[in-house]
């Protein structure tokens, strides 16, 4: 037996342990399933170009900082933006959160929004005077947008932008 089988193992016999002795203790299934998070991944891709500057510095210090990104040409990504939502299981539909809703939302406050848009020029909280529009900037950015207009039944536990496959930020929930 591998080194991680033996501990896939030991946490198995640690759940079978603790889950019998919760139901000892009069836990029923359907209460411990309240105590197990559910979570849901719905995947949005979208193209735009940006550049990182921070109006205030010098060209010199904005290249030095930030790079190739800072070149006033702007360049552009084929972004990944994967929005995961938790809550509770509706027992008679057996969904977390109404697909239509959240695609309704994603599409509004992600592909509208960003695709085929100069993230700099186009979305005004990340012009001049706002966001660095950046991997981690982006991915709080969405996630409080979403988390904002899904209400109270579902809530965004994380939501990951990826530039490309080498690069990604997450940004997750408190």
């Amino acid at each position: 037996m591998t080194a991680a089988s033996e501990s896939d193992a030991a946490v198995m016999r640690w759940v079978v342990l603790a889950v019998s002795c919760l139901h000892h203790l009069g836990f029923c299934s359907h209460t411990l399933t309240a105590f197990m998070a559910t979570f849901l991944t719905r995947r949005v891709a979208f193209a735009a170009a940006h550049r990182y500057r921070i109006p205030s510095w010098s060209d010199e210090r904005n290249e030095q900082v930030f790079g190739l990104c800072a070149r006033p040409n702007f360049h552009g990504h084929s972004y990944v933006c994967d929005v995961t939502v938790t809550g509770d299981i509706d027992r008679t539909t057996g969904f977390l959160v109404d697909l239509g809703l959240l695609d309704r939302i994603l599409d509004a406050e992600v592909r509208q929004r960003f695709d085929h848009r100069n993230i700099n020029l186009d979305v005004p909280e990340f012009g001049d005077d706002g966001l660095v529009p950046t991997g981690e900037n982006l991915a709080r950015f969405i996630f409080e947008r979403v988390n904002a207009r899904l209400g109270g039944a579902v809530r965004v536990t994380e939501v990951t932008i990826a530039e490309d496959s080498t690069l990604s930020a997450t940004y997750r929930a408190d």
